[in-house]
């Protein structure tokens, strides 16, 4: 018997191929967008900002969420929001880091949005809290550090916990260091052992911390034991979360992109106009080179911030893996960025009026936020089925 020479069909693909590329649609939020920060935030607005103690532009989060409809965009049209995906969310982040803009929106219109979603069928307290989230009436924060990585929820510091404050030794209240954006919260979402519970602001304790990004402010935010509203029971509230870091892990990347794609271009145009010896200093063989190489690192960072955004809006069985690889190698890309813009600029790279300090700080943060690159590497390795050498 003779062995057939016909090629063995692949199996059918049981999801469809990653979308990299922007729409016409998407491309028209992102002019908008740029358009709103180039006439109300830009760097020299923001750095203008950060010397007082509230770093957010007057107006701006109602013009962008509520006026251009951006806070609802992952809201589902029957809840109040446009309906739209991530997709959409990602290319907002991109241009807010472009300019670093000193708003609540990674925190808000992701993190927060998307734990409530996760709640909205079951809880009607969390469908129209939705719905005031979508229409940038309200500014919610999910009440957990900065730095917490999807799937690592810490539990909340009570009564005999060494990290509260003196203030409140004498009476049962949870605590929670380095929550970004508290002092713009109207409200908290506050995960605590029996649930996950929503807490006006002025029922809490908002004490602001000393950040190294002054466009995103730390607080420690202090609530009392069972106040607020219970929006669920621990299982569903711990799953929510995970999904709402998820989320916000995933569309943090978009962010450390636009941030990076600034620093690149700013760079590339500063060494065009600055000369030495009659010379563009950007003609230089060797600046050219760590340009190039940069650029290089910029393709790969775009192709893993656009695979994590897709895969979140596409419900993708395999998006936590491509949310750690965008985390794992974006935030990389975006500090080396910064660093570069900082350097190949010379004398002004290094003063406060010069707005490289801004992109560097924020990507120094972001590098740590909602998990470090090495937190991520783990969880890819765990994915893969490669564990670590021990």
């Amino acid at each position: 018997m003779t062995e057939s020479t016909e090629p063995t069909a692949l199996p059918e693909p049981t999801e469809q191929p990653l979308d990299l590329l922007h729409s016409e649609t998407e491309e028209d939020l992102r002019a908008a967008v740029r358009a709103l920060l180039a006439g109300r935030a830009g760097h020299q607005a923001v750095l203008g900002r950060i010397e007082t103690d509230d770093p957010y532009v007057p107006g701006l989060w109602k013009s962008l969420a509520a006026d251009m409809g951006a806070a609802g965009l992952l809201v589902p049209e029957k809840l109040g929001g446009q309906g739209a995906s991530h997709r959409e969310a990602a290319v907002v982040l991109e241009e807010l880091g472009r300019t670093v803009a000193p708003l609540p929106y990674l925190t808000s219109a992701v993190v927060a949005t998307e734990t409530l979603l996760a709640l909205a069928q079951e809880s009607q307290e969390a469908a129209g809290l939705l719905a005031d989230l979508a229409s940038g009436r309200t500014v919610a924060v999910l009440a957990v550090p900065l730095s917490t990585a999807p799937g690592a929820i810490p539990g909340p510091t009570g009564s005999g916990s060494d990290s509260r404050s003196d203030s409140d030794s004498d009476s049962d209240s949870d605590s929670v260091p380095g929550v970004a954006d508290a002092v713009a919260a109207d409200l908290f979402l506050v995960p605590r052992t029996d649930g996950l519970y929503a807490v006006p602001a002025d029922a809490a304790t908002v004490v602001p911390q000393s950040p190294l990004d002054l466009t995103r402010p730390l607080a420690t935010v202090t609530t009392r034991a069972g106040s607020g509203t219970r929006l669920a029971d621990p299982d569903a509230s711990g799953a929510a979360v995970r999904r709402g870091l998820l989320a916000g892990a995933g569309l943090l990347a978009s962010e450390q992109l636009g941030l990076a794609e600034w620093c690149l271009e700013e760079t590339v145009r500063y060494t065009r106009e600055r000369h030495q010896f009659n010379r563009p200093v950007g003609s230089f063989q060797a600046l050219k080179h760590r340009m190039a190489q940069l650029w290089l690192d910029l393709v790969g960072a775009r192709a893993a911030a656009r695979a994590a955004a897709d895969a979140l809006a596409t419900g993708r069985a395999d998006a936590p893996l491509l949310v750690a690889v965008a985390q794992a190698y974006c935030s990389k890309v975006a500090v080396r960025a910064a660093e570069e813009c900082v350097q190949l600029h010379g004398g002004i790279g290094m003063t406060w009026e010069h707005p490289a300090h801004l992109a560097l700080k924020r990507a120094k943060s972001d590098q740590i936020a909602l998990g470090s690159a090495g937190r991520h590497q783990d969880t890819i390795a765990a994915l893969v089925g490669l564990e670590p050498p021990r």
